[in-house]
């Protein structure tokens, strides 16, 4: 009895090494995953190797795909040997419905089930395609769409509405929103949008082809509306404050006229929204689709039968957790009460002899 246990045991370890040894032999092949996931708890999207306590939406990632098998483990060390690529690195706390990463990986059988197997529910991978070998998701990418997911008390006046939860939008002031996210479109200097950027930096300078803010909707009493923004590329924290500078002027707190400013060369003090509702939405491969997405070997990178299961997991995890984060922690509540700590009239010049006056 005892030596059939044992044979039984050694049958199941072997097992496992055949699996492994099969896997081995699978040849790598140049993938995109499409990737979900609710970023709260987490410091952003990208790893940060050598950084334990900074969890990163990566760090759980990358340890799925070598318990899984797709990749050996030195890879999960060294991202560069799988030629790994995420197309959008989402700051601290922000959410994806449609973050595409690009990898080498063993195409084993099940692979996103099993992939899925070895990730908590609120990170979900979606839909798997094959692509050329040389592609990188973050190069190829022509654009990404985000949208930005607030309460509708942001835009009641400081001086003569309601502030709290039971405001509504009315259909003038959310023609008045849509009139100031319309001037971000075309191409702007953002140097003022970002940290570490001089107005002189050509890299400051951005495409953004829409901005608007949908019809407002409620959710557990609380008034909600949702914005969408789809630019050639962001920089970092740029959405939250175009956001943020918008809600400022809307609120009564500065002049429109300050983004007209902000694109010159002075410094403007630009607050920057809470990162709560931010959602990477989409990215977008068109030059790529044109080329291979009809070539016979390869699929045009759209995800229209994977449209569903995003939509389901925007609803079971990304809504629910910006609702009850903003009901408990009360972010965008809390940041309005600093706009009026804000100088949105002078320059750094001023605002610095402002601070020794005030000293």
């Amino acid at each position: 009895e005892e030596n059939g246990h044992q044979n039984k045991r050694l049958k199941s370890d072997a097992d496992e090494e055949d699996v492994e040894d099969q896997n081995k032999r699978l040849p790598k092949r140049k993938i995109v995953l499409l990737m979900a996931y609710s970023g709260k708890g987490y410091h952003g999207m990208q790893r940060n190797v050598g950084s334990s306590q900074f969890k990163t939406i990566e760090d759980d990632l990358v340890s799925a795909l070598v318990q899984s098998g797709c990749i050996p483990e030195n890879h999960g060390e060294d991202m560069k040997k799988m030629s790994f690529q995420r197309c959008a690195r989402t700051d601290k706390g922000v959410s994806a419905a449609g973050q595409i990463v690009s990898l080498k990986v063993r195409l084993i059988d099940d692979i996103l089930e099993k992939i899925n197997n070895h990730l908590p529910s609120h990170i979900r991978i979606l839909g798997l395609k094959r692509v050329t070998g040389g592609f990188n998701s973050k190069n190829k990418c022509d654009a990404r769409t985000y949208s930005y997911m607030l309460p509708t008390f942001a835009f009641a006046h400081k001086d003569h509405d309601v502030q709290e939860e039971v405001y509504r939008l009315d259909k003038e002031t959310l023609e008045k929103v849509n009139k100031l996210l319309a001037c971000y479109k075309g191409t702007h200097n953002f140097h003022n949008f970002t940290s570490q950027k001089g107005p002189r930096d050509p890299s400051a300078k951005r495409y953004i082809m829409e901005m608007y803010c949908g019809e407002p909707f409620v959710r557990e009493n609380i008034e909600f509306a949702v914005i969408k923004v789809k630019g050639q590329s962001f920089m970092m924290h740029q959405i939250r404050k175009m956001i943020g500078l918008v809600i400022a002027i809307v609120k009564g707190y500065a002049a429109e006229s300050i983004i007209e400013r902000s694109w010159g060369e002075e410094k403007v003090d630009v607050p920057k929204a809470p990162g709560l509702g931010l959602v990477l939405e989409r990215v977008h491969f068109e030059k790529y689709n044109r080329r291979f997405g009809n070539d016979g070997l390869h699929e045009p990178l759209e995800w229209t039968e994977e449209e569903e299961k995003i939509a389901v997991f925007k609803e079971q995890y990304i809504y629910p957790t910006i609702i009850n984060t903003e009901r408990e922690e009360k972010s965008m509540a809390n940041w309005l009460n600093t706009l009026s700590i804000h100088d949105f009239n002078s320059s750094a010049v001023g605002m610095q002899a402002n601070n020794k006056n005030s000293k």
